[in-house]
């Protein structure tokens, strides 16, 4: 649904995006992360037609960003990260404006805008004013609007920016259910582990290079050198890590309030004969899992901060 190939976006000698390459499938879910200025909105931009590259690639549903522009914004929903509402607009006409500006015509439009506003969960407020709705309700009412003439790829560029953490979580929902209707997804946030919680790839740009573009699990996988286990037992930790030491597979050993933290020799992942050295010095095990690399871990170790 979404191919790039090449894709530069030049400042005089800055650098907003340089030769990136990426490929999305229909129903891919793409969490787009990076600093700040990395890049992360000039790409969606050109994506969605509203900015012209310097030079490179880019198709979308296998229209070219340069031949076939009105194509494109016909099957792309493009939320940017801050846009503008009609504040003397009720909710319904607000969206019923938009429906018409898509050429949605008669019954059919209000129908189409009863369905967004029930999907989004803004039903009960179809009669207020625009002005009174939340922060979160207003990023709703945005994803509302890009969804009204059902596009095959969505653009959502800080969809969760400056929520509360239940409007975060509405927001994220919301995406979930987005996905499982099969829309390609391209969504740029720095609400980290909510990504890697709804998001089948990711891409970490930085200084308008795409350093990372892979699966998740790739991705996680990378980041982790070594495997770091968590163990407890019921009764003395330290008589427990003191029979472990010297063990030929691990690395370190730490005891703190927490458990016993293991860190395993490289490439070393079959941890099961720990847990028989424990048992069979009589300690009852009553912990041995894995510690989680989450999304903001591999952010932090695969970035610098640096920005274009």
């Amino acid at each position: 649904m979404i191919e790039i190939h090449d894709l530069t976006k030049k400042y005089a000698d800055l650098f907003a995006i340089n030769k990136i390459e990426l490929k999305l499938e229909r129903g891919d879910v793409f969490g787009f992360i990076g600093p700040n200025g990395a890049g992360k909105t000039t790409t969606m931009r050109i994506l969605a037609t509203l900015l012209n590259p310097t030079w490179g690639e880019a198709y979308v549903g296998g229209y070219s960003i340069y031949t076939k522009p009105k194509e494109i914004r016909r099957i792309i929903g493009y939320m940017p990260d801050f846009f503008g509402v009609y504040d003397n607009m009720k909710v319904t006409e607000y969206l019923e404006f938009f429906a018409a500006a898509y050429r949605i015509k008669g019954p059919e439009r209000k129908k189409i805008c009863d369905e967004v506003l029930e999907l989004v969960d803004l039903g009960y407020k179809r009669d207020e004013l625009v002005t009174s709705l939340s922060r979160g309700m207003t990023q709703r009412l945005g994803l509302a609007r890009v969804l009204l003439h059902d596009p095959q790829v969505l653009l959502l560029d800080e969809p969760a920016s400056g929520l509360d953490p239940r409007a975060r979580i509405e927001i994220r929902g919301l995406l979930k259910e987005l996905r499982n209707m099969g829309k390609t997804i391209m969504v740029s946030s720095h609400i980290l582990p909510e990504l890697a919680d709804i998001c089948n790839k990711i891409g970490i740009i930085e200084r308008g290079e795409l350093i990372v573009n892979s699966d998740v699990e790739d991705v996680m996988r990378q980041v982790r050198g070594q495997t770091i286990l968590w163990i407890d037992v019921a009764g003395d930790r330290d008589a427990a890590a003191r029979q472990l030491e010297g063990h030929d597979m691990i690395d370190k050993i730490e005891v703190d309030t927490q458990g016993i933290r293991v860190t395993l020799i490289a490439g070393e992942h079959d941890y099961s004969q720990l847990a028989r050295v424990l048992f069979e010095n009589g300690h009852a095990l009553t912990r041995l899992t894995e510690e989680e690399i989450n999304l903001e871990t591999a952010f932090m170790t695969l970035t610098k901060g640096i920005t274009s």
